[in-house]
Parts: structure tokens; C-alpha cells; sequence
């Protein structure tokens, strides 16, 4: 399961662990991501996102559809109304 946000495209990103001693060794920042579902008044639908807290709170702030549209329009997400079937 990969650790990449659905809509913000965050991902996990690389540091040091930083000792008393100032000796370091490598690690992972991973993003704080949720598993959600949405419903999406428009449609009618709902879907199921891993979305990070950010993105959470944008969605609180703008409405679903109306940041799904936005993301659309910067060409970063495409959101597909049609269910997908016989994978």
C-alpha cells in the first residue's frame, strides 16, 4: 500500500535521525494520511479516498466536488464518475 495522499500527491520524504551525540542515521517522514470516504452530492455517489490532513481540511473548507474540479482544472487529478467494470 503505497503512502501517497490521492488528491495532494504528498509522499513520504527522507531525513536523519539526529542523536545527543549529533550522530545520524537515515528515516522516512511519511505524510499523515486517512483512509475516507466522501460523498459526493452531486453525483450521488460515494467514493473512498487515502487523503492526508491537509487535504482534509481544504475538503472541509471547499466541498468535495468543488476541490476535486479545482485539482481537475490544474490537470493534477481525473476524476472518473462512470464506475469502472470488469477489473
Amino acid at each position: 500500500m503505497a503512502k501517497v495522499c490521492d488528491l495532494t500527491g504528498k509522499k513520504p520524504i527522507t531525513g536523519n535521525h539526529v542523536s545527543h551525540s549529533n550522530r545520524k542515521t537515515k528515516r522516512r517522514f511519511y505524510p499523515n494520511l486517512h483512509v475516507k470516504r466522501f460523498f459526493i452530492p452531486e453525483t450521488g455517489e460515494w467514493v473512498t479516498l487515502k487523503v492526508s490532513s491537509a487535504a482534509i481540511r481544504t475538503i472541509s473548507k471547499l466541498g468535495i466536488y468543488q476541490y476535486i474540479q479545482k485539482l481537475e482544472k490544474k490537470g493534477e487529478v481525473v476524476f472518473n464518475s462512470e464506475p469502472v467494470v470488469g477489473f
